[in-house]
């Protein structure tokens, strides 16, 4: 159950992220409920993965990581905002960090 948890908290940051994108683009201010929604849900399932057992360094890694790569990917298509090969390596070499973050925990 901790992983669906973890997995609601990087949706729910997404989505409080790219409403925040449309908020700034002068798309209206509901956008900015949308945004605070997402933050506050993404918090939420972020403490209950953490209350479920899992380790502080690895579930904020995947957190971020995965935030990351699905904003870059979600901005470039709702938002027409570069992603390019030089972000793509960097967004895999945040993936390898929150690896051996995750093999170096020693479980």
């Amino acid at each position: 159950m901790i992983w669906a948890f973890l997995a609601g908290a990087i949706l729910s940051e997404v989505a409080g992220t790219l409403c925040l994108g449309m908020a700034s683009r002068g798309r209206g201010k509901r956008w900015l409920a949308g945004t605070v929604t997402g933050y506050l849900a993404a918090f939420t399932f972020l403490t209950l993965a953490l209350d479920g057992g899992m380790a502080l360094a690895a579930a904020y890694g995947i957190w971020a990581a995965a935030g990351v790569a699905l904003t870059a990917v979600a901005s470039r298509v709702l938002f027409g905002e570069p992603l390019t090969r030089v972000m793509g390596a960097g967004i895999c070499l945040i993936a390898a960090g929150v690896l051996c973050i995750e093999l170096g925990a020693g479980h």
